[in-house]
């Protein structure tokens, strides 16, 4: 028997909403919109920088739907036979080409399962893998060779994601492609829902305790509007610089962040720690721009230098 088709009037996506967004800081608006989609019946593009919580949208609805999730990183290696699938070169010897000797790529997988195929980098995919995408964007079905036709279930799904800010080694994607998906764009979170989620994962500061959040969250937000970088750091960044604060504030015996005397004081402990740990967790995430003569660390410096001397208020406690 076939399965009901997924859409508003067979679930209750009120509930869904209400479930998933316990699990998410800062995207109730992104989740409505992605969920109406879903519900609708239509496969989408979701456009945005890296670290914005496009992947924690996807996991936590399918998870309340108890839909499989599939994972696909777009890239030049990404030929049509590792997406649909092959048949098993050892078996074809023995017995010839059959359907029984195909092994399915993660498209089938996700089509025969009504998963969710989950397509990262979709526009770094080569236009011919992109291409075997149309026959199960529009018919919902896809032909194999010696295999037959493959019918998706009702709840299958393509969700494809792009960074605008890389344009490097893309491609462009073909009008066959837009006109088919539906489209979000996912930019970074406001301020305050970024101190909420590097609260949650950083344990509200460690042992050097909220300010050290509020820190690590306005440097990493200023990598993004730096003239020199073309592309700044996402959330995870500020995540990775309160981890790494706190285990280097352990080294070197630094107790508090909240220390004004310290904090005031470029040369205090505190100051310097901050600017180290920028180093392992900020500089791999920024990308300068091309026409720029310069090295993450010295724009990690003038950021660092912005919120502690020539703007200490901005970094002191209370």
């Amino acid at each position: 028997m076939r399965e009901p088709e997924l859409t508003a009037s067979t679930i209750d996506i009120v509930a869904t909403r209400d479930r998933v967004a316990t699990h998410l800081v800062g995207r109730e608006h992104e989740l409505e919109l992605i969920l109406s989609a879903i519900a609708a019946g239509r496969d989408i593009v979701l456009e945005g920088p890296p670290g914005t919580g496009k992947t924690t949208l996807l996991r936590s609805i399918a998870e309340e739907w108890g839909i499989p999730l599939l994972f696909v990183e777009g890239n030049a290696d990404l030929t049509p036979a590792k997406l649909v699938g092959h048949h098993n070169p050892a078996r074809v010897l023995k017995e010839d080409y059959r359907a029984d000797n195909f092994v399915a790529g993660p498209l089938l997988e996700a089509m025969q399962s009504g998963g969710f195929l989950y397509l990262e980098e979709f526009n770094r995919a080569p236009d011919d893998t992109i291409n075997t995408l149309l026959s199960a964007l529009a018919e919902r079905q896809i032909a194999v060779p010696r295999v037959g036709t493959i019918v998706a279930q009702p709840s299958f799904r393509l969700i494809a994601s792009m960074n605008p800010y890389d344009n490097v080694g893309t491609t462009r994607l073909s009008t066959s492609i837009h006109d088919r998906m539906c489209r979000l764009s996912i930019d970074y979170q406001d301020e305050f829902a970024e101190l909420g989620i590097v609260d949650l994962r950083a344990q509200d500061g460690g042992r050097l305790g909220e300010r050290l959040v509020a820190d690590a969250v306005a440097v990493t937000r200023a990598t993004r509007e730096h003239p020199d970088l073309r592309q700044g750091s996402s959330v995870r960044g500020a995540i990775d610089l309160v981890l790494v604060a706190n285990e280097l504030s352990l080294l070197r015996g630094v107790s508090t962040a909240g220390d004004s005397s310290t904090r005031l004081d470029p040369d205090g402990d505190y100051p310097r720690l901050m600017f180290d740990a920028m180093v392992v967790a900020l500089s791999g995430r920024i990308h300068l721009d091309e026409a720029v003569e310069s090295t993450p660390e010295r724009v990690l410096r003038e950021i660092w230098e912005d919120r502690f001397i020539l703007n200490p208020a901005a970094a002191a406690p209370g």
